[in-house]
């Protein structure tokens, strides 16, 4: 009998469909049935000896709830028995009038056993799991954005480290990272298999993006570093199995049953008995010409827009014509910001990395940015170089070019007579959150619509001392007076925006929620507060740390 090793995951929703995740232990059937009488079903696919199925329901009716279950060729698999979990549920999308709550966050370490200290504190999407669950009538996410890290290829538990030497000599490179497929399958096991995150996403969907550490810390900063890597043994094995556990795990509930209806890939991937070649084929492709494939997806709900950005697969790295992104994902986002603005109220740019950081570490990627490419002179870029890879300055700041593409297009989607209420972007990353206003030097851009860069992160890691006291202090006059001189070194050209925080920071694991209704936003942040005697459970709530009205009825 097949059983249900992982999932279900409901993925995406919208007001009359829902697709559903699972993964089982042998080739089967999988089917949903709701208590409305909808139902649907897929056979499984196989990918490395796995076997996994994304289960499309349409015919919901918009703006109901409606409980479900898993079975897996005819047998009854979700919920668990005894359960003490309420009903996993489907929320279909209803009209344009109801509000949408969009909670997001990045950078999460899987929990360790109830039973073990958690030397990261509390984790921040566990206990909105068991709010939503006490609470299962009331207020919950409409959708997660979890935007990258949502596993760590590069620094796994010690339950896991103990795992990887039992299959293999942990003195052999890469060590005690991830090696192949099957190890990134026990790292989703480890995150997804917690119970209280296991139920979670079973009842909010969720939409997902890659960052660095789901394949590995620094993933794509530089040409330089790309050629390192590919000169390493183990680093093709590494690469090809992140792309394709992203593509199963991730990738696949970002599309709608329409786009995976019509996409070639996951066709080829179901029609033959196993699809770890082709699927191998098409990741290997994707690392030699990250052009090919499109990571980056959009989202409606309501009259909310999201686009979920790749900030790291679609790099363009050759030293003098670095971009954020290549010029087909530019375009694509482009289009999509722009399109149909009578149809969106509030304008929502997932990208992992922060489009505005503290103005220091703005300047001295910018500064660094142009040290590589040979400003100061060759000994001044070997040691941009250097630097870029030691301190992580490969963000949006680090592609100048880029930041200002993306100011542009701000500038644009929040003018004219049908400018939505907010563009936000919306980051991680960084281990720690703030909120950050910009404004265009020349007055004359300055977008109709507010715009903010709010940033959430982590869900659930650890926040070291010197993080908190350099970024704390990059936000300083001081700070901005470094940057300053730093950018003239570099020769840098004065950019088209400057930007304050009207918010933050707050360190800690915690989460942003955006309430959406009408051209109304406001924004709540959360804070997990660890409960009796400093332990993660027994207690341990999510605290108001900040809650503001980002634009009025």
């Amino acid at each position: 009998m097949a059983e249900l090793r992982l999932g279900p995951l409901l993925r995406y929703v919208d007001g009359s469909s829902a697709t559903f995740w699972v993964e089982a232990s042998r080739p089967c059937t999988a089917e949903v049935r709701c208590a409305d009488g909808t139902s649907g079903s897929a056979r499984t696919f196989q990918v490395a000896g796995h076997h996994y199925a994304l289960v499309p329901v349409s015919g919901l009716t918009p703006g109901t709830a409606t409980a479900y279950e898993v079975l897996l060729d005819g047998e009854g698999v979700w919920p668990l028995p005894e359960s003490e979990f309420p009903p996993p549920v489907v929320r279909s999308l209803a009209g344009d009038d109801t509000p949408v709550r969009v909670t997001f966050g990045s950078c999460r370490w899987a929990a360790p056993p109830a039973d073990e200290k958690d030397p990261a504190g509390p984790d921040a999407l566990d206990i909105l799991a068991g709010r939503v669950a006490a609470d299962p009538e009331g207020e919950r996410p409409d959708v997660l954005l979890l935007l990258g890290d949502q596993v760590y290829a590069d620094e796994v538990s010690d339950a896991t480290r103990a795992w990887m030497a039992a299959r293999r000599d942990p003195a052999e490179p890469p060590g005690d990272q991830v090696a192949d497929y099957e190890e990134y399958t026990r790292l989703y096991y480890e995150s997804w298999l917690d119970p209280e995150i296991r139920w979670l996403l079973s009842t909010v969907p969720s939409c997902m993006i890659f960052d660095d550490h789901d394949v590995i810390d620094d993933w794509n900063t530089s040409e330089a570093w790309v050629k390192d890597m590919r000169a390493t043994p183990w680093w093709r094995e590494r690469i090809l199995s992140g792309l394709m556990s992203y593509w199963v795990h991730q990738h696949l509930g970002n599309l709608s049953p329409g786009e995976l209806s019509r996409d070639l890939l996951y066709a080829a991937v179901c029609e033959t008995p196993d699809g770890t070649d082709v699927l191998r084929g098409f990741a290997a492709q994707a690392d030699a010409d990250p052009a090919s494939v499109r990571w980056s997806y959009r989202r409606d709900f309501g009259r909310t827009r999201v686009l979920m950005v790749d900030s790291r697969a679609a790099r363009v790295l050759a030293e003098q014509d670095r971009a954020m992104l290549d010029a087909g994902e530019s375009a694509w986002l482009r289009e999509q910001a722009l399109d149909a603005p009578d149809t969106r109220d509030h304008l929502l740019i997932g990208t992992s990395l922060p489009w505005l950081l503290p103005p220091l570490i703005h300047q001295a990627e910018a500064w660094d940015a142009a040290l590589c490419r040979g400003e100061r002179g060759p000994r001044w870029a070997r040691f941009g170089e250097k630097l870029r890879r030691a301190a992580d300055l490969e963000h949006w700041a680090a592609f100048p070019e880029s930041f200002e593409e993306l100011a542009d297009l701000v500038a644009d989607a929040g003018s004219g007579e049908h400018a939505p209420a907010t563009v936000c972007v919306l980051s991680g990353d960084v281990h720690h959150a703030y909120v950050a206003e910009p404004v265009w030097a020349d007055s004359a851009r300055q977008p109709a619509s507010r715009v903010l860069q709010l940033t959430c992160s982590p869900v659930h890691n650890s926040v070291p001392a010197q993080i908190r006291l350099g970024f704390r202090f990059g936000w300083s006059r001081l700070a901005r007076r470094l940057g300053d001189a730093l950018a003239r070194h570099g020769r840098c050209a004065p950019g088209s925006v400057d930007w304050s925080r009207t918010g933050g920071p707050w360190f800690g694991n915690q989460l942003m929620t955006l309430t959406l209704r009408g051209r109304s936003a406001s924004l709540r942040l959360e804070q997990a507060v660890a409960g009796r005697g400093g332990k993660a459970g027994g207690g341990a709530r999510l605290r108001t740390v900040r809650e503001s009205v980002l634009a009025p009825q």
